[in-house]
């Protein structure tokens, strides 16, 4: 798996285009034409509602012109014609206005409003005034729409108490009107504020997958950074050690020569397999690579026998009962890599005779590893705990017990020379 691609699903194209597929052709046209026409109208809000405009005064005028007002007008009208034509454009024009500012428009509507219906002349244009009222509710707070309803009714509940016989013509269908318009205002900005959340979940779920993404693929490429650490820091001071060694004998012993350079080699092939199965995950040529490129306690014997051709002596104590309580993989690979990494900085940094134990006591919910040898040398010494938190590998063995709730301190011996590290580790089985 590379490190770039952990947890990050792919989109998965055949499902979307199945989903697709079920839709009916005429569903699929007319939402493809509103999507188009939303798309357009956002752009170019201006050309809407000029359309929009256009429209209704074009129709409120044509209903002046063609004398159709006089058909709803009471008998006793009071209206000029004029007048009438004036209050067909106040009705219909303000409508250029009508998504800007809402509110101004039906305020401007509502003394033509007062007019038209105490002049008797009712002209159709005046039920103009229920489509600002529409975009109020569907965009401004409940107080204004009320507001704007107040404003639509009143002057026709006025009109009413001044010509009684209006009620049952022009008051109740105007009323009814205004609760039809507010109810669709209502199912239409619910649906769009459903359908608002909806895309902001799917947004911060995409964007909450991409952080996941990051984190993961810094995770792996963290792990495969503290593995290449360990392997090639290991590995190349156990081949700088049997070199010296090496270098030294070919003057007094040419065949203790030859065996350091055979343990060389095979340091060196080791060190190279484990690079390529590690590397190997990274490379989307190789699907079958394996996955788990990590020892386990099985290999710590060839590893301390490694450290002893390269001239240090170690022993190896076991105490407890290692089949009775048996470690995971990953606490396996804790363990082994905090050995590793404690020797090999015995090799590198300890001078004067040196020596090393290693120590695992196995209890009934803990595994305790000691690394402690007897080299002396002027660094270590003085190095302090914080200094020991910057370098890569005491954090590196820090990190890896830190993963499975254990403990891990390093430090000189207070006893003598020499140098100590101490992981605590506790078993799966203590873990609920």
């Amino acid at each position: 798996m590379r490190s770039d691609q952990v947890n990050t699903p792919p989109r998965d194209l055949g499902r979307d285009r199945g989903t697709e597929d079920t839709v009916p052709p005429l569903t699929r046209i007319i939402r493809d034409a509103l999507d188009r026409l939303r798309s357009f109208d956002r752009r170019r809000p201006r050309v809407w509602d000029t359309a929009v405009t256009g429209f209704w005064t074009v129709a409120a005028v044509l209903d002046y012109t063609s004398g159709g007002w006089r058909h709803t007008a009471h008998e006793d009208v009071t209206a000029s014609e004029f007048l009438v034509l004036l209050m067909s454009l106040g009705f219909s024009l303000p409508l250029l206005w009508r998504r800007t500012h809402p509110l101004a428009v039906v305020l401007l509507m509502t003394p033509i409003s007062l007019v038209n219906v105490w002049t008797g002349a009712v002209v159709q244009a005046s039920l103009l005034q229920l489509i600002p009222v529409f975009q109020i509710v569907l965009r401004s707070s409940f107080r204004t729409a009320v507001a704007a309803a107040l404003l639509f009714v009143a002057p026709v509940l006025s009109g009413g108490f001044r010509i009684p016989s209006s009620w049952g013509q022009e008051v109740v269908s105007y009323v009814w009107g205004l609760v039809f318009v507010v109810l669709l205002g209502i199912a239409v900005r619910t649906r769009r504020e459903y359908t608002e959340a909806l895309v902001e979940r799917a947004h911060r779920l995409e964007r909450e997958r991409d952080q996941q993404a990051r984190l993961a693929a810094a995770a792996e490429r963290t792990r495969i950074a503290r593995e290449m650490h360990d392997i090639i820091g290991h590995n190349l001071s156990v081949i700088t050690g049997l070199a010296d060694g090496g270098a030294y004998a070919a003057r007094k012993n040419p065949e203790r020569a030859g065996q350091a350079l055979d343990a060389i080699g095979t340091t060196s092939r080791q060190a190279l397999s484990e690079l390529r199965r590690l590397l190997g995950v990274l490379r989307d040529d190789y699907p079958d690579a394996e996955r788990t490129p990590q020892p386990t306690l099985d290999e710590l014997t060839p590893l301390i026998e490694r450290v002893r051709r390269a001239g240090l002596p170690v022993d190896l104590e076991l105490h407890g009962d290692p089949a009775a309580r048996s470690l995971t993989p990953g606490r396996q690979l804790t363990v082994y890599r905090v050995i590793q990494e404690a020797l090999t900085n015995t090799l590198k940094h300890a001078t004067g005779p040196t020596s090393a134990t290693v120590t695992l006591t196995y209890s009934r919910t803990h595994l305790d590893a000691r690394i402690t040898d007897t080299g002396t040398g002027a660094g270590r010494a003085a190095e302090t705990e914080e200094a020991l938190l910057t370098a890569q590998g005491i954090m590196g063995m820090r990190e890896r017990a830190a993963l499975y709730d254990g403990s891990l301190e390093a430090g000189p011996l207070p006893e003598h020379p020499g140098w100590r590290v101490q992981l605590r580790l506790p078993l799966e089985e203590t873990h609920q």
